[in-house]
């Protein structure tokens, strides 16, 4: 009798286990596409940033049209991979940040566009944008890394086989230089 009593009460705390360890996954999967619902919120503020802020370029830079064009071109692209896992959109957001970049750097030559104040506004926002990318990009991130160690660690990578999670993808920057958030200073 003890020794029934004694395995319905492995077998309930097994159980027991098992419902904690899948309510933790559940939450740390919900972490993660939280996460990613916030970088993609700030990728797409940025995109949609950038048409303002090329055609306040465009009447400064007209003869710096291969900068505008790649610009255009990476958003554009960058639009089209809409639904995209982290590692197809991390070189996509990596060449359009390379873009905006030169767009700054060039405009560093033109005084009356450094001066305008709707550039100065939009590109302070920019700024705003990258920074809260970047914030985005942590938390995502840390919801990744909390989400594979549990469904890679012992026992509770048991209960993620059983249920298939499996584990998240980073959001990574390929190019060094892209970790980087652009300074853009025109004083």
């Amino acid at each position: 009798m003890e020794f029934l009593l004694g395995i319905v009460l492995i077998g309930i705390i097994i159980i027991v286990y098992g419902i904690v360890v899948y309510n933790n996954l559940v939450k740390n999967r919900q972490l993660v596409e939280e996460g990613w619902s916030g970088i993609d919120v700030q990728l797409k503020r940025r995109a949609n940033l950038i048409p303002n802020m090329l055609e306040t370029v465009k009447a400064y830079m007209g003869h710096e049209k291969d900068t505008l064009q790649a610009v255009t071109e990476a958003r554009a692209r960058v639009f089209d991979a809409e639904g995209a896992t982290p590692a197809e959109r991390g070189p996509l957001e990596s060449i359009l940040s390379g873009a905006l970049g030169k767009l700054m750097a060039v405009a560093e030559s033109y005084p009356d566009l450094k001066a305008n104040t709707t550039f100065l506004e939009l590109q302070d926002t920019l700024r705003n944008v990258e920074d809260e990318i970047q914030l985005s990009r942590r938390y995502y991130n840390g919801s990744v890394r909390n989400m594979n160690v549990v469904v890679e660690s012992f026992p509770s990578n048991i209960v993620a086989n059983q249920f298939k999670f499996v584990t998240a993808e980073y959001f990574e920057l390929e190019n060094e230089a892209d970790r980087v958030v652009p300074q853009v200073n025109f004083e």
